[in-house]
């Protein structure tokens, strides 16, 4: 917070434009991230929420806008200071060597190699692993495992960085339900704990469940940004994603509901088959 008790933002990015291959991937973005918050990144594929957070982290340069981290350009950060601030968990969770898990986890400590800081590897590589309930794990090899579980993996590796600002691309893609709410949960203790965290996710019920903050994307621009319950209207999303939806809150706990509208759908099919397919045919041996 400034001397004058405005908020002032831990990492932003001013008036950032991306284009690729002729394509403009993100159009004049400003982003502002705070200590303290959940802000979830949500939209339809290709709208540029991992592009943006790819630019927010330093990995995109983009053709024009700066992103700022403590009030530094990104530009002028030294990569060992970088990742000792930031930590990233983007997508892509390939490793080429046979690595085992602890090994991975243990990665995250790198930046910390050499400064006192680094006394407490092993207890921080413990606590990691245990956070995100992968410690069963420790001693498999990594290209062993299932898609949640290396999300799980490198999601502890993320964590063993120790950063103050957590950037997340779709960490639940892959999970299973429990690991679903083990990360965003562990997403809003490092927030409450006076981190700031970005995530990116598709699950709109989960990004309202767990965020402070929505920042809705397409086509390369910001449409809406603010507290959950006032950006996921069905007005909007139906009109960013294409799709009717029906928006309600549940009678138990109160969270956002965000439902697709099958009432169409279900109207307009035809009670009977439109074909009878013969007995004995491929398709009925295929299905029975």
């Amino acid at each position: 917070m400034s001397g004058d008790g405005t908020r002032v933002p831990v990492l932003s990015a001013e008036r950032v434009t991306v284009r690729i291959g002729g394509r403009t991937l993100l159009d004049a973005v400003d982003l502002e991230v705070y200590a303290g918050e959940v802000l979830a990144l949500v939209g339809p594929n290709g709208a540029g929420k991992s592009t943006l957070l790819g630019v927010v982290a330093g990995d995109t340069v983009p053709d024009s806008g700066r992103s700022v981290l403590d009030g530094t350009d990104l530009r002028r950060w030294r990569l060992g200071d970088l990742a000792r601030r930031r930590a990233l968990l983007t997508q892509a969770n390939s490793v080429a060597f046979p690595f085992t898990v602890r090994e991975i986890v243990a990665m995250g400590r790198a930046p910390w190699a050499a400064l006192p800081e680094g006394d407490d590897d092993e207890e921080i590589i413990e606590a990691s692993l245990a956070a995100t309930d992968t410690s069963p794990l420790r001693s498999r090899t990594f290209p062993t495992l299932s898609g949640g579980e290396k999300a799980r993996a490198s999601l502890s590796r993320a964590l063993a960085q120790r950063a103050g600002v957590l950037l997340l691309d779709e960490p639940t893609a892959a999970v299973d339900l429990r690991h679903q709410e083990i990360v965003l949960e562990l997403a809003r203790t490092v927030a409450d704990a006076g981190g700031a965290v970005v995530v990116v996710l598709h699950d709109l019920e989960l990004a309202a469940a767990w965020s402070d903050r929505l920042v809705m994307i397409s086509e390369g621009r910001i449409r809406a940004e603010g507290p959950p319950d006032q950006v996921l209207t069905a007005e909007l999303v139906e009109e960013v994603y294409q799709q009717p939806v029906l928006v309600d809150r549940h009678p138990v706990t109160g969270d956002l509901l965000v439902t697709p509208d099958r009432r169409r759908f279900r109207t307009a099919r035809t009670p009977e088959p439109a074909f009878e397919a013969a007995p004995g045919s491929a398709l009925v041996k295929e299905f029975s």
